[in-house]
């Protein structure tokens, strides 16, 4: 790595609109700054993010002034001491409408005793993401109701979802019922899994505190999502080698009819240029088990200064300027998802992406994941029980119950 002190170093997580929102970040601001420190931006993908900065300390020892970290990993990032804690720097000048501009679902994750380790980057609740053209047709709705004796509309339940993915599911046309991100890298199909367990009345947590995955609701849970990813009359064909990202540039393409994703990939179809289903799209909660309730997960990227930066003025002096209501918006545009509310009431945002007032109400039904300093750890263990269901004839039983002593292991 660089030892040189006039380069600015940041971790960017790996995305196109990511990457050209923080290059324009940083010219605009050095441009009302003055600032004459050069930016190396690096973007990278989850499991190289997570190992420059946090795995290889790169945080801790310098190499990197600001890097996206997201809240999977945050606990681990601040305990670790990887991260400056920005109260004092927030006391002395705080971010515009600090803190009532953020909901409080954007802003708890990161505080730990009165510390504060990261400002918000990116966000966008899991949702269930649908092309409302086909779902509007009147010849489709005409063949669905025909074929199933019933209207088609957003599915309320699981089972309707892989019925309605069936129905458009269209190879020759290159048109597919759904589309999952199954690549094994620790998070996709952990995110599939807990979705899985929620909109099943089940819980992560026991009542003393710990993760516990071998229950019935898991069970039900994974059964179901094993033959759904492995449902070639429903899904997309390359769902093993797709991570989110990937998946949500299929849906862009206009490869898939509807989809459990983050909301960003919702609002990437409406501002890329590369997007085939502008004004196409839609969003609304995610189908759940009969008699339980929706839900949602949040899961969001921070601004966060590495404890060794030998920048930290300057990097919140950045962090600061990057999370105004103007530049929230400019991301935004960008094509990646603003935080603050005033982005998400605001009216020309809501004339280019017409769902985006949406997030308030995904707020309501979302949770987040524990906060734990071994959850990376715990997160590969469920990672490996999803890829041994969806790849084996294994009883999803015997697999979880394996995952649990293997968790129930890493407490001790």
């Amino acid at each position: 790595m660089s030892e040189e002190t006039n380069t600015f170093r940041i971790a960017v997580r790996k995305f196109g609109p990511f990457e050209s929102a923080m290059e324009k970040l940083w010219q605009k601001y050095c441009d009302q700054t003055g600032c004459t420190l050069e930016a190396e931006m690096v973007p990278m993908d989850l499991h190289p993010l997570y190992e420059a900065t946090l795995i290889n300390q790169g945080l801790a020892k310098g190499d990197w002034d600001v890097a996206h970290i997201n809240t999977d990993w945050i606990y681990e990032a601040y305990t670790s001491g990887a991260l400056e804690d920005l109260k004092p720097y927030i006391d002395q000048n705080q971010p515009d409408a600090f803190p009532s501009g953020w909901s409080d679902s954007l802003l708890e994750m990161q505080q730990f005793d009165g510390a504060i380790a990261g400002l918000p980057f990116h966000d966008g609740p899991e949702c269930f993401i649908y092309r409302k053209d086909l779902f509007e047709d009147p010849q489709e709705q005409k063949a669905y109701f025909e074929q199933y004796g019933k209207a088609l509309m957003v599915p309320e339940t699981w089972s309707d979802f892989q019925q309605i993915a069936r129905f458009f599911n269209r190879p020759e046309q290159n048109l597919y019922g759904s589309v999952f991100a199954c690549y094994p890298d620790g998070h996709n199909t952990v995110f599939d899994f807990c979705l899985q367990l929620w909109t099943r009345g089940g819980t992560l947590i026991n009542e003393v505190g710990n993760v516990h995955i071998n229950t019935d609701e898991a069970v039900d849970g994974l059964n179901f999502y094993r033959q759904l990813v492995n449902d070639k009359t429903a899904v997309h064909p390359e769902s093993a080698k797709y991570e989110s990202v990937q998946a949500g540039m299929a849906f862009a393409r206009g490869e898939v009819a509807m989809m459990i994703n983050w909301f960003g990939f919702a609002s990437f179809c409406e501002v890329a240029e590369e997007s085939a289903v502008k004004g196409k799209v839609d969003i609304s909660s995610l189908p759940h088990a009969p008699g339980c309730e929706s839900a949602s997960l949040n899961v969001y990227w921070l601004y966060t200064i590495g404890s060794g930066s030998r920048h930290k003025a300057i990097a919140y002096d950045f962090i600061r300027f990057a999370v105004s209501q103007e530049n929230d918006k400019l991301l935004t545009l960008e094509g990646g998802i603003g935080c603050r509310v005033s982005t998400w009431k605001d009216e020309e945002i809501n004339k280019v992406i017409p769902y985006y007032h949406k997030l308030e109400m995904l707020h309501t039904e979302a949770r987040s994941l524990p906060l734990l300093s071994n959850w990376a750890i715990i997160a590969a263990i469920i990672d490996e029980a999803v890829l041994k269901a969806m790849n084996t004839d294994i009883p999803s039983e015997e697999i979880l119950l394996q995952a649990q002593n293997k968790i129930t292991h890493t407490n001790l």
